[in-house]
């Protein structure tokens, strides 16, 4: 059974870094409010493709909770029912949550499709859940960490919610996408625990454990700042400014995210030196500096391309697989390098 739990840990990883692409690519394309209700998507479970489905019809079958678009506003159905000849405001109550009634069919299946990818990723973290309660005698710590996985979908999904019902309010986007990164970390910590006999002791000194610890808050920090500018981008973008504009009118974290990349480079360039040197015996800093690259590239060319499409979820995507990649070593760390101290000399 132990086995059945270190696949599902695995599918669970790739799933959230799937939510993670899609979450970016609804904010790349601006599709946050493609679906503007939730669970459903104006009232239905299977989104509508075309403008013309949203309409009031006369003599028409409309379900309670169905959404549809008149005079520049939301409407739902109070209950079910068959339209008559004419309009009946009586039928029909207007959605307050917010003011946006807009449809944009890609706009409207992007975040379609991000719904689904989450949802989805519920179904391994339920079964992880399910299957922890009989190896509870065995190891306690799956049980807990499985559920605390499910907790924090939970989170996600009622803050999407919020997010939804308040027009992308600022500052939530980022709790999103930090939430989605302690999931990670979560899965990541199960994972190392359920594999802890199959792998190999590692060393480690105290300096390499402490900035080990300190890397990660850097990512972390530098990943809200990074969520903080896409916002700014967003603001110019409802302004109505032209994207070629955008690099010109950022405000002070953009500078702050740029400068602190130095620090975070350093950093993790220093700890790869430490453990090739002293031999410590973690891969995952070989590929950790790979990934450092390759961000540090993409966000070269978000600075000075105008933030092309396809550069925004890749930055967003290696900046989190660089998070996965530094927690995994840590915990590697805690749970294997025990055993091989190295002095510092």
């Amino acid at each position: 059974m132990k086995k059945w739990l270190i696949l599902l840990s695995r599918i669970e990883i790739v799933l959230i870094f799937l939510v993670i692409i899609a979450g970016s690519v609804v904010r790349m394309s601006g599709s946050g409010m493609g679906c503007p209700d939730w669970p459903k998507c104006f009232g239905h479970l299977i989104p509508p493709t075309e403008r013309a489905q949203l309409d009031w019809k006369p003599e028409t079958d409309f379900k309670k909770k169905q959404i549809i678009i008149k005079d520049e506003a939301l409407y739902y159905a109070r209950e079910g029912f068959t339209s008559s000849s004419s309009f009946n405001d009586e039928n029909w109550a207007k959605y307050t949550k917010h003011d946006y009634a807009l449809f944009n069919p890609v706009h409207t299946w992007i975040e379609y499709i991000n719904r689904l990818l989450g949802a989805l990723s519920g179904l391994p973290m339920l079964a992880l859940v399910f299957l922890s309660v009989f190896l509870f005698r065995e190891n306690w710590r799956y049980l807990v960490l499985s559920a605390a996985g499910l907790f924090m979908l939970g989170f996600e999904a009622w803050l999407g919610k919020l997010v939804v019902d308040g027009n992308l309010i600022p500052g939530s986007i980022t709790i999103h996408m930090i939430g989605a990164l302690l999931i990670l970390a979560i899965l990541l910590l199960l994972n190392a625990i359920l594999e802890r006999e199959s792998k190999p002791d590692a060393g480690f000194t105290a300096k390499f454990k402490f900035l080990s610890t300190i890397s990660i808050f850097a990512t972390l920090i530098q990943v809200g700042l990074g969520t903080q500018v896409r916002e700014t981008v967003d603001h110019l973008q409802q302004m109505g400014m032209a994207r070629n504009q955008w690099m010109d009118n950022m405000d002070l974290v953009f500078y702050i995210h740029r400068s602190f990349s130095i620090l975070v480079i350093g950093l993790n360039f220093w700890l790869w030196k430490q453990n090739k040197n002293l031999k410590l015996g973690y891969w995952q800093w070989n590929y950790i500096l790979v990934i450092l690259a390759l961000e540090v590239l993409a966000g070269i060319i978000l600075a000075y391309f105008n933030l092309p499409y396809f550069a925004q979820p890749l930055h967003l995507l290696l900046g989190s697989i660089l998070f996965g990649l530094q927690i995994q070593a840590l915990f590697y760390l805690h749970l294997h390098g025990e055993k091989r101290i190295i002095p510092i000399k």
